[in-house]
């Protein structure tokens, strides 16, 4: 541990001699976990030298008042095959969802969009801002109370309520437009 203090204090200084000492000390049982985890050699080589990459750019971030270099090394080499692994399944939404450019000319057209905005016109005007703030901004239950400075509970009712109520508006629009379609045949 005291050649470790060592080593530890002169990676922090750039020396890429302690570098290469840890990456001997730490590499195989840190490669033994991203293995397990990623059961492919190659991506777990990459894996490897991706962590020790890090560990050399971010080594002035280690606190031995924390843990043990090993821990903090080990818990970098575990997100970044986390990471990896959740790439390759698609886990984390990685592309750009906004699908138009000019929404004024892209969704008028769209009649299922229209129907939902004349319901929602129908709602309350908290029972609108708090469906606005989590289903159009993504802000979190959380987030949304303390932007409208309300109680959690309460808002958490909000939501509930502006839901129940616009899925029976919406119902109902659905069964008019039927009844409409029907008459005009």
């Amino acid at each position: 541990m005291q050649n470790d203090t060592a080593l530890i204090s002169n990676l922090k200084n750039k020396d890429e001699a302690a570098l290469s000492q840890l990456y001997d000390a730490y590499a195989p049982a840190i490669y033994g976990v991203i293995i397990r985890m990623c059961k492919d050699e190659q991506h777990a080589q990459n894996i490897l030298q991706d962590t020790f990459l890090t560990i050399w750019e971010k080594s002035h971030q280690y606190n031995p008042d924390k843990g043990k270099f090993y821990t903090w090394a080990y818990r970098i080499a575990k997100n970044k095959t986390l990471n990896f692994l959740r790439k390759d399944k698609k886990l984390i939404q990685t592309e750009d969802l906004s699908v138009y450019k000019d929404k004024e000319e892209s969704i008028t057209d769209n009649g299922d969009y229209l129907q939902l905005k004349g319901c929602l016109k129908q709602l309350e005007p908290h029972h609108q801002r708090a469906l606005e703030l989590v289903y159009f901004n993504g802000l979190t239950h959380r987030e949304a109370h303390e932007e409208m400075d309300v109680p959690l509970g309460s808002f958490k009712s909000y939501i509930k309520q502006a839901l129940k109520k616009l899925k029976l508006s919406y119902d109902k629009a659905i069964v008019w437009f039927l009844i409409l379609i029907e008459v005009i045949r």
